[in-house]
């Protein structure tokens, strides 16, 4: 339903004022403000019942104006001018408040945040031109096209946050263009069976059974490095993913979910079973089921740290002299299912 024009808004000519002279008839005279200041005032009522007003030189500058906050009002668009002098970075740091993010997201958006250049703007004031400016800065700084396809992503959100809100009237960031990003190539980097076999014979330890659970079950290198010997079912032959383990910057680990919510049951072949359950015999003593499959190396009450792995990877790839990353063991378990 259109919002009905409240009667407390309107043009009115400060210099003058209508009185009743001595017969009771209506006079315009001059008033106490006459030629002092802009003639004209339009006024209007907002959203909270307060009234706004401004000063024009002509009455047609004035009432164009109150058209515009009118008709705004209606369609849904109105800002409040006081909501409107909110920048960039002090809208954000309010609304990154009541984000519920994991630590990686919120870092990539912290980062996002300190970059733009726009970030003392008021809101109100920000235009598309000053978002390609921020593009062409990245650019010059010779960025990856994807890493400002990211940041300019997370900005949006931001800046989209701020129309939802109401700070800003419209959406500056829908007709941006983006650098082209050039296409992945199509070949995924797959090991060979002969590869797979030489990376098990060779690698000792712990770390045997872990590549396999790579190879073999498709899990991540944060989901194996979180699983526990209760996720594995040896009669049922079954593996359940339902956790992920990571590492923050500044070095604390984050047990949660795995990526894109994909908890899972994986079937897992008697080869693998046998892998698992001598892994579980020689390095982990004990009969809890939430005891990590692969603890860290300094400190058994956490998972293997990531850089544990990365370093114990390096070693057996160059050892046996292949290039590819311990990912790839994923693509391997599901080039093996396809075929």
């Amino acid at each position: 339903m259109a919002q009905r024009r409240n009667r407390r808004s309107g043009v009115e000519d400060r210099w003058t004022k209508t009185v009743r002279d001595s017969n009771r008839n209506l006079q315009t005279v001059p008033s106490a403000t006459n030629g002092k200041g802009l003639r004209w005032r339009a006024r209007y009522v907002d959203e909270d019942g307060q009234e706004r007003a401004k000063g024009f030189r002509t009455k047609a500058d004035a009432q164009r104006w109150l058209n515009g906050v009118i008709s705004a009002q209606e369609t849904g668009s109105y800002v409040d001018p006081k909501l409107g002098k909110v920048t960039f970075s002090s809208f954000y740091k309010e609304w990154s408040t009541r984000r519920v993010w994991v630590s990686s997201t919120r870092h990539v958006m912290d980062q996002t945040a300190r970059s733009v250049t726009f970030g003392d703007i008021d809101l109100a004031d920000l235009r598309p031109s000053q978002i390609e400016a921020w593009i062409n800065a990245m650019q010059d700084a010779e960025l990856e096209p994807t890493t400002i396809r990211t940041r300019y992503t997370n900005a949006r959100t931001v800046i989209r946050a701020a129309v939802r809100d109401r700070i800003m009237a419209r959406d500056v960031v829908s007709q941006i263009k983006l650098p082209r990003t050039r296409k992945a190539s199509a070949a995924m980097s797959i090991p060979t069976p002969e590869q797979v076999g030489n990376a098990l014979r060779t690698s000792d330890g712990w770390f045997t059974a872990y590549i396999a659970a790579c190879l073999f079950a498709g899990v991540r290198r944060a989901e194996a490095s979180a699983l526990q010997v209760g996720d594995i079912d040896f009669l049922r032959k079954e593996l359940r993913v339902v956790r992920q383990a990571q590492w923050t910057d500044d070095g604390r680990m984050e047990i949660r979910g795995p990526k894109y919510g994909s908890e899972r049951t994986v079937y897992i072949s008697d080869q693998l079973v046998t892998m698992l359950s001598e892994h579980v015999r020689l390095y982990l003593p004990g009969n809890d089921p939430q005891r990590w499959l692969f603890p860290g190396r300094m400190n058994a009450d956490l998972p293997v740290h990531a850089a544990t792995v990365g370093r114990a990877w390096r070693a057996l790839r160059d050892k046996i002299g292949i290039e590819h990353r311990l990912h790839d063991a994923r693509h391997f378990y599901a080039s093996g299912l396809i075929a």
